[in-house]
């Protein structure tokens, strides 16, 4: 009964093994012109191994093996019938790392091997009879689609060699392969006369066909590289090995006309009943060398704005220094650009910089160079420029530049610049400094309220060293234990009884005292271990609720202010299900509170972690509510259970009347999306009046008490009446 190869229909590997006999090469010692054509595979493709494998009823036979012994497989642990069973071309980079190759039992036969690669030899009618296959002992992390269009090329002009091979007429195949391949074939003899070239050489060359034959190679060799060819034909002539051979290179050549073009070039060498052969397949890379020019170009150039780049603004501004000249480095940013990109998109973001690209080069001189250097941040370099009165006229004239509105896909932005320039002057100057001084001015300009122009002095490196030492002083207090965490009271409006407190992070400074986060929060924000206080916060807000419970204390909810950093961190639902699990509460005992911040960048690293929470029944608040750009939206986006009145609305809720109407809509907005709300910042006892008067119920602010120790919170809840609590506050 004969054997089939697995995937394929009985009738059509039945017409395969036939088609295989015909050929005639299963049973073959070897066969004419396969080596050689495994040779040229082997030093185009750079491989150690090439041999074809044919594929019998039940074995798997190699013939033209170059680089190891012909060897026989069973045809069942040979790699090469997934070809034959419809896979078509494989390249496996890394035997040891195949998941599908490692579970065929055929490392005895390729032991030692680690790249494999083939190609089927597939007969006119279609049936593939045999696999041409490319071996190396060294892994490949890339394998071109270019390299496996030439090894199919490979197996394509063996396949013609076999095909002539059965009518007699074996040299007719590699010559038909050759004149239409799209390479240049070219061969010489021991003594560098030109026996074959095909037309595709001729024409590469600029020669009709059949003028180059007999010729010496020399006709396409650059005069500069002529004698050291002729010494290195010499060596192979007398049998050493080429240090070419199998190696792809880059040289020059020559054209009929004297130009010289830059080629690619791949060479091998073989003995035969003529002597000593050497062949090339040559490839001209003038485009490539035209793309690699303009590569150059291209990384002088930003790709969506088509400013200079910021490696060519640094070279611009080094060289500037370097020969002596002054230099102005003024940087500058977009105002508000981040929430275009959050509430519009990144398309619109990046058309709002093209924009902005056009607009800059108009507000300076020609001499100007202007350069994106990521982001919304864009620098202008003044050459020669060293007087502090002209860069904050520059300053000046791009700010009011920017006071008229941009019009972008369709909407209207009014985009402000915060803008920090610095004045270097000759060699002593370098460019790094220069633009690390302007990106200092940039940041102070930032932190004085956008829109405003500051110059550098040296004074702000001293703001720098002084954060840095506040960053230190942070991880040395962390380390410490130093943070504790202090409850701020929130009463229901009705009864005055307190139901719950605001978790918030003080520092127990042993030099400075008791600090109150205005100091020390935004640093925390950006520090390295601000996950890991984030944990603590957790952890700490729980075990104080089981204690308050084992003090006999009702319920009381906690709310707790997490770090961006902590949120996206990814195991911020974990951690919390673990701290109320530890401590026996139930999940409504904790309120995370998200900010406006965090709600402008959140995404799904943010979103999903809430969500969860959310769905095991801890409540999720939004603090500051009314005061941030994308507030309304995050209604949508977040599963919220109730909404903090920001103090700003209730300050002046009796004497602004917008004030007032803008708490009567985010109550009537709250009660329709089902939210509760609670009041932050009440200060007074008319205050309360008009929330409760307007059907908020509960509250929270000095009028109750400031932030307090645990203990004293614990003191509060046992006063029990709402006038203890009011008297306690004021």
């Amino acid at each position: 009964m004969t054997k089939h190869i697995p995937g394929l229909a009985s009738t059509i590997e039945d017409q395969r093994l036939a088609a295989l006999r015909s050929y005639r090469v299963v049973d073959a010692a070897r066969i004419d012109g396969l080596e050689r054509i495994a040779a040229l595979a082997c030093a185009s493709l750079d491989v150690s191994r090439a041999w074809f494998a044919f594929l019998d009823a039940d074995s798997c036979r190699q013939l033209g093996c170059v680089g190891n012994d012909r060897i026989s497989m069973r045809q069942s642990t040979s790699p090469c019938e997934a070809v034959l069973s419809g896979r078509g071309a494989f390249v496996i980079p890394d035997l040891d790392a195949d998941p599908w190759f490692t579970k065929v039992q055929f490392r005895p036969e390729l032991s030692g091997l680690r790249f494999h690669a083939g190609a089927a030899l597939t007969a006119a009618r279609g049936d593939r009879i045999g696999v041409l296959c490319i071996a190396d002992p060294t892994p490949r992390s890339t394998f071109s689609e270019g390299q496996l269009r030439l090894l199919e090329s490979f197996a394509a002009l063996a396949m013609e060699h076999l095909e002539l091979r059965r009518a007699g007429f074996e040299s007719a195949a590699s010559m038909g392969f050759a004149k239409a391949a799209e390479y240049s074939f070219i061969a010489v003899d021991g003594k560098g006369a030109i026996a074959f070239v095909n037309p595709a050489g001729e024409a590469l060359f600029g020669y009709s066909p059949g003028e180059m034959i007999g010729q010496e190679i020399d006709i396409i060799i650059p005069e500069p590289f002529r004698e050291a060819h002729k010494v290195g034909l010499a060596r192979i002539a007398a049998g050493c090995p080429s240090k070419l051979a199998g190696r792809t290179m880059e040289l020059t050549a020559q054209h009929r006309d004297g130009t010289i073009f830059p080629i690619e070039f791949s060479m091998s060498v073989w003995n035969d009943a003529a002597g000593i052969g050497i062949g090339a397949i040559i490839r001209d890379i003038s485009e490539w060398r035209e793309r690699d020019a303009r590569l150059v170009q291209m990384a002088h150039q930003d790709k969506l704005t088509s400013l200079a780049s910021r490696a060519f603004f640094d070279e611009q501004l080094q060289a500037a220094l370097s020969g002596g000249q002054s230099a102005t480095v003024i940087l500058l940013d977009l105002d508000g650009f981040e929430e275009v990109t959050d509430s519009l998109g990144s398309s619109t973001g990046e058309a709002l910089l093209k924009a902005v690209a056009v607009r800059l080069p108009s507000c300076v001189g020609p001499d100007t160079v202007v350069a994106r250097f990521g982001g919304d941040e864009f620098g202008l370099l003044l050459r020669g420029a060293e007087d502090p009165i002209a860069a904050e006229r520059c300053a000046a004239g791009l700010l009011e530049s920017f006071q008229m509105p941009f019009q972008v896909s369709g909407h209207t932005f009014h985009v402000g610049l915060s803008i920090g320039a610095a004045i270097g002057t000759g060699a002593e100057t370098t460019g790094d400094d220069l633009v690390a001084d302007a990106d200092l001015a940039l940041y102070q300009a930032r932190r004085d309220g956008r829109r405003c122009f500051r110059l550098f002095d040296p004074t702000m490196r001293s703001a720098v060293v002084a954060r840095r030492a506040l960053h230190d002083d942070i991880t040395r207090g962390l380390e410490a234990s130093e943070f504790v965490l202090h409850y701020q009271p929130q009463v229901s409006l009705e009864s005055g009884r307190l139901i719950g407190v605001e978790a918030l992070l003080r520092w127990q400074h042993p030099q400075r005292g008791l600090l109150m986060p205005g100091v020390f929060i935004d640093a925390v924000e950006a520090h390295p271990l601000a996950v890991s206080l984030g944990r603590w916060i957790v952890a700490e807000a729980c075990r104080q609720a089981a204690l308050w419970r084992s003090q006999m204390l009702p319920p009381i909810r906690i709310g707790v202010n997490l770090f961006g950093s902590h949120l996206r961190d990814g195991t911020l639902a974990q951690e919390v299900m673990a701290a109320l699990s530890e401590h026996r509460l139930e999940p409504g005992t904790l309120e995370i509170e998200v900010t406006e911040r965090i709600a402008l960048q959140a995404d799904d690293s943010i979103l999903d972690p809430i969500r969860e929470l959310h769905g095991h029944g801890v409540a999720i608040a939004f603090d500051d509510f009314g005061t941030g750009y994308a507030s309304l939206s995050s209604l949508k986006r977040f599963p919220l259970t109730r909404l903090k009145i920001d103090r700003s609305f209730v300050r002046d809720i009796l004497t602004d009347r917008h004030d007032a109407e803008i708490v009567r809509a985010i109550l009537a907005m709250a009660e329709s999306f089902g939210l509760d709300v609670i009041a932050e910042g009440i200060e007074t006892r008319e205050q309360e009046a008009i929330l409760r008067e307007m059907g908020c119920r509960e509250g929270q602010g000095y009028l109750y008490g400031k932030a307090i120790e645990p203990d004293a919170v614990a003191r509060l809840v046992r006063q029990g009446p709402v006038t203890a609590l009011r008297e306690n506050a004021a």
